[in-house]
């Protein structure tokens, strides 16, 4: 997920930097690692990029797109 030539007023920045830290502490703290903030950081770039402007629905997004991340990073197909 790449953002490429965005530009983001304080405002907003301020904002995305409030439903990072939001989002990052709803995770069990075994998951709160630099790598995971970075992926959720990354998903509320691209969601206001888009122009998402509602804290809810950004942190929504960037949650649900670390949850659908998880599943896969632990699943084992029977073929292993």
């Amino acid at each position: 997920m790449r953002v490429i030539g965005a530009v983001f007023q304080p405002e907003l920045i301020e904002l995305m930097k409030a439903v990072l830290d939001e989002a990052s502490a709803m995770l069990p703290e075994a998951k709160r690692t630099s790598t995971m903030k970075a992926e959720i950081g990354s998903h509320i770039l691209a969601c206001a990029a888009k122009g998402e402007r509602d804290p809810t629905a950004l942190k929504i997004a960037a949650l649900s797109a670390v949850v659908d991340c998880s599943h896969y990073s632990h699943y084992i197909s029977p073929e292993r």
